[in-house]
Parts: structure tokens; sequence; C-alpha cells
């Protein structure tokens, strides 16, 4: 806002009043003459630990990445996928060879145009085992690309082409159903090769962060905002409602909570259980429960005892646990309990379930005790295990619960230990010191593979150390089949595989949990919690 007179009198002076009120709220103004600037003022809850595309992973940095990138496609509002820097495609009979034909009209924050160079330079550093990229596997299916990560071929030689400034071919190793989906994740958008080649690792950082999506980079204050304003040069910055976006860290629910209350946020990252019925009564209005493509688990290390070799162990703790006990008294938030690996509401997928999970809880009960006793542990020589979790209220009284569901039941004896977030990940990692541990995995494109292929032998997401031949076999089964039906039953053949080792102990699936002002129009429940700032608007009072 700049003051361009002092002869505005009181005028200018209530002015500066109502800019500081509104900037507190959702929008703000500009001087005399000047037209209003629109703000959204949303949450994080944890701090993204990069927004550099190649080294992010966790889903507080895709929401960020979302707003100031664009990958050639993304999604609507309400989830469907949609044409984004790609206006469009063709696929080869065969389904092994994407064309992709780019919007001429795409620009970088910086008024360069987006060209297929981008892509492929984007690409090849995702897949090269110097970035040390989390989701390189996602690009494993293009040719090449699995041996270049595994550094036996050099980048260079991965599956794609810019046949054109704007034409880009993408070659698959075999058909990918899901490869269109998988092309909207942070992890494949295009790079700005002169910013990275001059910068390295600091090239996404403010000041400094060319980008191609609707909203640049401004500001970033470590444990409290990230800034963002709109990009001018955005191929559609014409559909582009609201001018700044600011993404406030908040880790603590209670403290959001408030400051919703007091018109400081527009958007909760979440609702605190304690408070969302009584949001539910005072704001029906504004709370926003969804289904979600995200699971909560308990992670069990099998490179070591007491679990490694030992599935009826790893029954015995599943089977004692109260799932709906846990879902409606301790979470509370519209969770379902979890007697599978895969979410409900997959596209194409009918999830199997534990073959269990019909039994009374006495019986399973019973069978628990029975498993218990078979896999070498009683009431004279009780399992003592430790179970970990990362900071957080709701975290703690799981824990609490499960904790006393194996002790009832079993006579299991645990530890439960806390720790921060990045200390716990690290423990999970170096598989030394973790036995049981909280875990969560959301879905990054709406396909049951986000979720199977995480167990497979060869992913690097398989922090659990599980290996089964069958499963694998069923996946690279399900991986060669173009049909949809049959590669459906194939990945539902190796989820029933999975739940019959028990390498994990599902525990709920997620529900997405909100409170949106009822200013901010656009606004789209979907399956994978995805709101691009750039889809929504701010209806401010006449």
């Amino acid at each position: 806002m700049s003051r361009t007179s002092d002869n505005n009198g009181a005028g200018w002076r209530n002015c500066l009043l109502l800019c500081t009120l509104l900037a507190l709220s959702a929008g703000g103004c500009a001087g005399p003459g000047d037209a209003a600037v629109t703000v959204l003022q949303r949450t994080l809850g944890v701090e993204p630990e990069s927004l550099d595309y190649h080294k992010a992973r966790t889903k507080q940095a895709g929401d960020v990445q979302r707003d100031i990138g664009e990958g050639l496609t993304g999604y609507s509002a309400t989830g469907e996928l949609l044409a984004a820097a790609a206006q469009s495609w063709e696929l080869s009979e065969d389904g092994r060879q994407y064309t992709f034909t780019l919007r001429p009209e795409s620009r970088w924050s910086n008024g360069a145009t987006v060209t297929a160079a981008h892509f492929v330079y984007s690409f090849r550093r995702l897949v090269d085992p110097r970035t040390a990229a989390f989701y390189a596997q996602s690009l494993a299916d293009i040719e090449n690309a699995a041996e270049i990560i595994a550094g036996e071929l050099s980048p260079q030689s991965l599956g794609v082409e810019a046949s054109g400034d704007f034409e880009l071919i993408v070659r698959l190793r075999q058909p990918v159903p899901y490869f269109l989906s998988l092309l909207s994740h942070p992890s494949t958008f295009p790079l700005h090769p002169p910013a990275v080649e001059a910068l390295g690792d600091e090239h996404a950082r403010p000041g400094s962060f060319v980008s191609n999506g609707a909203y640049k980079l401004d500001a970033w204050e470590v444990g409290s905002v990230i800034e963002l304003s709109r990009n001018e040069y955005y191929r559609a910055d014409d559909e582009t409602a609201i001018d700044k976006v600011r993404h406030h860290i908040i880790t603590e629910a209670q403290a959001e909570l408030n400051r919703y209350r007091a018109g400081e946020l527009d958007i909760t990252a979440n609702i605190p259980q304690e408070s969302l019925q009584a949001m539910r009564e005072q704001r029906p209005d504004e709370v926003r429960v969804a289904p979600y493509l995200g699971n909560y688990f308990y992670g069990l290390n099998l490179t070591r005892p007491p679990f490694a070799g030992n599935a009826k162990l790893r029954q015995a703790l599943s089977m004692a646990i109260d799932r709906e006990a846990i879902t409606e008294k301790v979470t509370g938030r519209g969770e379902t309990p979890a007697y599978g690996w895969v979410p409900p509401g997959v596209a194409q997928y009918e999830s199997p379930q534990f073959p269990w999970a019909g039994m009374s809880a006495e019986e399973r009960h019973a069978e628990a005790r029975r498993l218990y006793r078979d896999a070498g542990y009683s009431e004279e020589k009780p399992l003592q295990i430790e179970l970990r979790y990362n900071t957080s209220e709701s975290h703690k009284r799981i824990a609490l619960a499960i904790e006393s569901m194996w002790r009832v039941v079993l006579g299991v004896k645990t530890d439960l230990i806390n720790e921060e977030f990045q200390v716990l990940l690290s423990h999970i990692r170096a598989q030394e010191i973790t036995e049981v541990y909280v875990s969560s995995w959301l879905g990054d494109y709406n396909d049951a593979h986000t979720f199977l292929h995480l167990l497979e032998s060869d992913s690097p997401s398989n922090m659990f150390g599980y290996r089964n031949e069958e499963y694998d076999a069923q996946m690279r089964r399900a991986a060669t089949k173009t049909d949809p039906y049959t590669r459906q039953l194939f990945l539902e053949e190796a989820e029933r595989v999975l739940l019959a080792d028990h390498p994990v102990i599902p525990i709920y699936f997620r529900v997405s949990k909100h409170l949106v002002n009822p200013r901010i129009q656009g606004w789209g429940d979907n399956v994978l919690d995805y709101h691009y700032s750039q889809h929504l608007r701010i209806s401010l009072p006449d």
C-alpha cells in the first residue's frame, strides 16, 4: 500500500484503519484510487522441509508447491484430472508413448517462455541419483529411469525428449494407467534451468525461485508464514481471483482454531478433535469433513526381532486393537476403522479387508491371545516393546489407548516414546532402534498403486524392511495389464497377500477436516484434499 498524498484528511486515515482490519482477515486494500488487494490466510500445520520440487516429500510442501508451480496435468477443485501446462496429449496404440502439446502461452515468473526442454531438464534431475529425490521412483516406468536411479546409466538417457519448443515425448517401459495422474505431482513440475544451474539447491528460496504457477514465492519466515503473490505472467492470470496467499505455519491445533475464531484465518488445516462437535453446532456451514485418500497406521520394523519372520505376533497385536473405540472415542472426527490397507474411494478398486474383520470383539481377542502364545509369548513371558510417536496430542491419545488394549488383551508391556517428527523419521529410516512407530500415508494420485507400491521390496518408500515374493509378483502382474478390470484383480490379490502377512497395522482411514470461512468461494471437497488457491475467491462485503 502506498501513500500518495497527505491531503485526504479523515478519508485517508479511515482507509488506513480499514486496511489494518482487513489485513488481519482475508482482504487488504491499497491507497486512494488503487484497486483492493485480496489476501487469503490459510494454514499448513507443520513446516515444509523444502519447496524444492525434488527435495520435498510432505503434504504441507505440496500444498505450497501446487500454488507456485504447475505440472503437465492438475486437478479441479472437486478432484477431476485436468490438462494444465499441457493443453493436450496423444497416447500410442501400445500405451507406451505419450506426446504432450504444451501451452505456448505458459510463462515463468520472470516472463520467459516455458518449453518442453524445461520438463526434460526437471525429469532428468528428479531421477539423477545425485539429487537423492524421495519421489524419483514416480518416474520409474519411463524408459531407462530405473537404471538411472540405480546409477547404471546417465540421466541423459531418460526416455523423455523435447521434439519442439512445445512438444514433449515420454516413452514408457510398459503401459501405466495412472501416469497422467502422476504428472500432477509437484515432483514432476518443470524447473527453470538457468536458476537451478546458477543457484543449485538455493534456487527454491524467496527471491530466487523462478516458477510457472499462479503464484510466486515472496517470503518465508521460518516457523511463521510463507507468503505468495500472484504471478502476473501466469498463463491464466486473468482467472486468478486472489492477489496474495499467506500459508501460516501453526503446529498446535487449538492455537489454529483460536486464530480462526478471531478472524485471522480463512482456512484451517485441521480441526481439534475436542472442538469438532462444538464447531458443528456453532458454525455448521464452515465445517468441511470429507473422505480422504489417507491411512493412519503403526509401522513395524521387520528387519529384526521381535517382528522379523513373526507374522503371528504381528497379527495378534493388530487383532487386539479396538478400532471402533479409537475412531469413536479417541479421534471422533469421522474417521473409519481400517481393516485393510487401501482406503475406500479409490478409483476402479474394491478394497479387501482382513479375513477376521467381521469377528466380534470377543472372538478377535480370543484369536489374538492364541496367536500371541503361538508366537512364543505369554503372561509369564510378555512381549516388551517401544512405541514411538511424534509430538502431537492426538498421537499421544491414540498411543495411550492402544498401549492399554495390548496390555489388557495380551499382557504386552509397551514403553511410549515421544519424539520430534524429524528425529522419529531419522530413527525409522535407520531401522536401528525402532520397533513400533506411528505413521501415515496420503495418496499422491487416485489409484490403488499409490498405497500398494509402498510395500514392494524395491520401493524406496518401503521403510519397514518388508519382503514378500508373492506380493511383488502380483504387483508385477498388475503392472503389465492394460485392461482396467484385469489390473484391478491383480492389485486386489496383492493386497490380500499383504493383509495375510500383516507387515503393518492399519488403524483408521482418514478424513479431511477444515474450517472454511463463508466468504471463501470455490472450495470443493475431494478425496485427494487438494485445494489450489487459484481456484478460490474471496467475497468481500459491499
